[in-house]
Formats: structure tokens, C-alpha cells, sequence
């Protein structure tokens, strides 16, 4: 009798942890909405004044007093003869995506463009950081076609790529008048895939039944539950063809000089390796490129936060966990083919 209360008390006790759990991540999502429900809208910032202000706190810090004092006066000084000058110079304006599964940047990344198109002209640029490794077709269709808003207004459109561009976030990438990429970033992966686990021989040898009723000869093909055919299969693998054939005339559309053949075969290849075959035009990380253009430019980073309800809250975090899965089996496969 003992043991059976000591085992009740374990299994209450675990019960009560997984509950006070669930009630305290609901309460913190709840909360942090509750913070965002005051910052949804557009927010802009000076990329200028952040590496200036960067750098004056390391000069201050590094400097002796007197020659501080005097890197202080004559940066007024500098600043009170552009402002009577009057001289106006031309502007980039930079843009984070940072792609998932279903591309669920792509409302705020329609907000951006919106509002950039709405100030910017031919004289501009528009920098668009991506770190994008695919996912969902038509939700990636839709990211490419917001970057194509761009590049049909006639502004230079430049995507640096840092990490990843690959499959969906490659097509993003194609649209630009150029792409810049680290050395090591991933892009490519200019194919499709669909995988599914299949449990008809599962439930078969338990004893249950499937059943799907459809209008329309090719309503559904290829299904986890029913037994699959070969003519299945086939409509499955026109359908993946159908797909890549639309994926291949993007990127040719955009990027005319790359042979398709050679590299429109589902491979991924690191940034000097990507250079060389033409999928790239430029090595050099995102930083580098801010950098040289905060020279000339005046650099504005353009951010459109929306506050989402809870139940999507939620779900985006088991999207996250998803998202956290399929990235680490891309770091398993990378960190594979690295030398040991």
C-alpha cells in the first residue's frame, strides 16, 4: 500500500511540474504581448549614427583626454559644413529577412517594400540581408515576388547573403541586380522534394481502414494513410518537375548567363565555390559591404514589427521547433563533407 502511495505521489507530482509548465508559457507569451501590442508598426534607424556612435564610444575609451576633446570639436565642426552645404546624398536602405519553413517574414517583408518604394528612387539602393535555407513553394514564390516589386521600379536591389541561400531563398536571391556572399555561405539547391512517411501496412496489419473520397481524377495522389500506386507516384514526380521547371525559369529570367544544366540539379555550394559557377557576383560578408557604403550613403534599416495574437505566438513556436529540426539536419550534412 505504501509503494502505491509513494507512486501516486511521483505521478501527481509530475502531473502538477507539466501543468504550472504549460501555465507559465502561456503566461509569458501572453505578457510579451501584451509589450509588443505598443510597437507594431514601422521602425527605422540610422545605420550611420550607430557605427558613428560605435566608434566614438571606442575612441573615448582608447583616447587621451585632450585629443578626445579635439576628435569632438572637429566632428561638430564637420558636421555643421555638411549641414549648410545643403549637399544631399544618395541613400541604401537595408532589410533583414530571415526565412523558415513557411517564409513567415513574407508579411512584414511587404510592409518594407511598401514603404522603401514609397521614398526611394532610381538614385537609392535597397540591400536585402537574407538568411533563407527553403521551404513551403509558394510561400517562398510569393517573398521572391516582393523583391521583384523592387527590381521592376528600377532601383538597385543588392541581397547579401551571410549564411544561407538555398532552394526557396536562392529564388529570393536571383531576383537582385547582385548578390553578395560570404565565403562560406550556402546557396543553391535549385530543385524540389516532397517525403512523406507512409503508415498503410501499419494500420493494415492492426486492422484499420482508410478511406478518401475525392472529385477530381487528380484531387489527391500520393497519401500517407492509403496505399499509393505507381501511376500515384508518377503524377507526384510531373508535378515536382512542373515546379522545378518554374524555379529553373526564374532564376533564369533573373540570371540569364547561368548554365541550368550544370547547376540546376539540386546541389548546394559555398560562396567562392558559388562564385565560380555565377550564382554569386561579389565574396564579401554583409558587414563589408555596409561599411564601404556608409561612406558614400546614408544607410537606413527599415523594420515592420506586427504583433501577433497568442494562438499564433504558440504555433509559431512549434513552426520554430520544426524550423530547428530541419536546420540541424542541414548542419549535419555540412559539417559532414568539413575536413575532420
Amino acid at each position: 500500500m505504501t509503494e502505491f502511495f509513494v507512486e501516486y505521489g511521483l505521478f501527481l507530482l509530475k502531473a502538477i511540474t507539466i501543468v504550472a509548465a504549460i501555465v507559465v508559457v502561456i503566461g509569458t507569451a501572453a505578457a510579451a504581448g501584451k509589450r509588443a501590442s505598443h510597437h507594431e508598426g514601422l521602425e527605422i534607424e540610422s545605420l550611420n549614427k550607430k557605427y558613428q556612435l560605435l566608434a566614438a564610444a571606442l575612441k573615448q575609451a582608447v583616447m587621451k583626454k585632450a585629443d578626445w576633446k579635439a576628435e569632438v570639436k572637429a566632428t561638430k565642426e564637420r558636421d555643421k559644413a555638411e549641414a549648410k552645404s545643403g549637399e544631399k546624398r544618395p541613400r541604401a536602405f537595408v532589410i533583414d529577412f530571415k526565412g523558415d519553413l513557411k517564409a513567415s517574414a513574407v508579411p512584414s517583408l511587404r510592409e518594407e517594400v511598401s514603404a522603401v518604394l514609397e521614398v526611394a528612387t532610381a538614385d537609392d539602393q535597397i540591400i536585402v540581408r537574407l538568411e533563407n535555407h527553403g521551404g513551403v513553394v509558394h510561400e517562398h514564390g510569393l517573398a521572391a515576388s516582393q523583391l521583384v516589386r523592387i527590381r521592376d521600379r528600377g532601383i538597385p536591389l543588392i541581397v547579401a547573403v551571410d549564411k544561407v541561400a538555398a532552394s526557396g531563398g536562392y529564388l529570393m536571391a536571383c531576383v537582385a541586380n547582385k548578390i553578395v556572399a560570404a565565403p562560406f555561405a550556402i546557396l543553391g539547391s535549385i530543385g524540389v522534394i516532397a517525403q512523406l512517411p507512409n503508415f498503410n501496412r501499419l494500420m493494415d496489419s492492426h486492422g484499420i481502414d482508410f478511406e478518401q473520397i475525392t472529385a477530381g481524377k487528380y484531387k489527391r495522389n500520393v497519401t500517407i494513410f492509403g496505399k499509393n500506386t505507381d501511376e500515384d507516384r508518377a503524377r507526384l514526380k510531373e508535378e515536382l518537375e512542373e515546379v522545378h521547371g518554374l524555379f529553373k525559369g526564374a532564376v533564369s529570367r533573373y540570371r540569364p548567363d547561368l548554365d541550368l544544366d550544370k547547376i540546376a540539379t539540386g546541389e548546394h555550394w559555398y560562396g567562392t565555390r558559388a562564385m565560380e559557377l555565377g550564382l554569386v557576383d561579389e565574396i564579401r560578408t554583409s558587414d563589408e559591404l555596409l561599411a564601404e557604403l556608409a561612406k558614400d550613403r546614408d544607410l537606413y534599416r527599415v523594420a515592420y514589427k506586427i504583433r501577433q495574437p497568442l494562438q499564433k505566438r504558440l504555433m509559431a513556436n512549434l513552426d520554430g521547433a520544426l524550423d530547428k529540426v530541419d536546420n540541424f539536419n542541414w548542419q549535419r550534412r555540412f559539417e559532414s563533407r568539413l575536413p575532420r
